[in-house]
């Protein structure tokens, strides 16, 4: 079941006559986890914004084609009703925070839904549950390190309960261990909710075994769409210069030296085992 059709759509900013999207088409399934890459400026966030109704609603300019999310046509709803439907989360969490606590913060957007204060209550503890920031509930969103803040701005998000979560680059305020633990929270919320997950993102090394489709944008259109084994192996990925995982990258060296061992790894752990496995034959 599709959650998110895109068809032929085709953007340019109200300021400027460049096509910033140019004739997209994407379907993504219900509980998919879809990562979004491609060279700065190829559209991948602003193609976001169409998917949550930012575009039109919000920046204006000219759009043909059409966005349906969860059989809604997004030109025909507003961005307080798609909200429902479609949760957002911004690169930089200190745009998302303002609040004098973590609670209050994830209550938030639940205050302005006009939930039962029970409700609000039972989805706020939900919420801290599942990311892991029940310790957190009475800091401050400030005194919060860059993935704390993240994790607490996807709980924000998850607690309005959206069948679609988008996360524009959430890494690029953290170190690699941080970003490990937050593409393994995003990961979780993906399989036990069956939440689907639009992630846009360049450390592709860190996310490549947590993903099940790659799409590769350049000069606002999409290049490639596939299984992350697929894409990154493929000669265009390289071409495109999208990050490729040094797994792949190793397995291509190896395999130019006679030693093959097998399809290619998507981390560390897959390549480990294929050499493990080539090594006993």
């Amino acid at each position: 079941m599709s959650v998110v059709e895109v068809k032929a759509l085709s953007y340019s900013y109200s300021a400027s006559e460049v096509q910033v999207l140019k004739a997209v088409n994407l379907r993504i399934e219900k509980g998919s986890f879809v990562t979004l890459t491609g060279p700065s400026g190829c559209g991948k966030t602003t193609l976001c914004r169409c998917i949550n109704g930012l575009i039109p609603h919000f920046y204006g300019g000219k759009i043909e084609g059409e966005i349906v999310i969860s059989g809604m046509r997004v030109q025909d709803h507003e961005i307080s009703e798609l909200a429902k439907h479609v949760g957002f989360v911004f690169q930089n969490p200190e745009n998302q925070l303002f609040a004098l606590s973590v609670e209050k913060d994830i209550a938030f957007g639940l205050e302005n839904l006009a939930l039962s204060r029970k409700e609000i209550q039972r989805r706020v503890k939900w919420a801290m549950e599942v990311t892991g920031v029940e310790d957190l509930k009475e800091k401050a969103p400030y005194e919060l390190s860059g993935g704390q803040q993240q994790r607490v701005a996807i709980a924000c998000v998850l607690a309005m309960k959206p069948k679609v979560m988008i996360l524009d680059e959430p890494t690029s305020f953290l170190d690699p261990m941080a970003a490990t633990r937050l593409f393994q929270v995003i990961s979780k919320l993906n399989k036990r909710l069956n939440l689907t997950i639009i992630l846009v993102e360049h450390r592709l090394d860190l996310l490549c075994q947590y993903t099940d489709r790659v799409v590769v944008m350049d000069e606002g259109e999409i290049r490639l769409d596939g299984t992350p084994r697929d894409v990154f192996s493929s000669e265009e990925a390289k071409l495109l210069g999208i990050g490729i995982p040094k797994v792949v990258r190793l397995h291509k060296e190896l395999k130019k030296t006679g030693i093959d061992i097998g399809r290619p790894p998507t981390s560390t752990e897959d390549f480990n085992q294929s050499l493990r496995e080539f090594l006993t034959r």
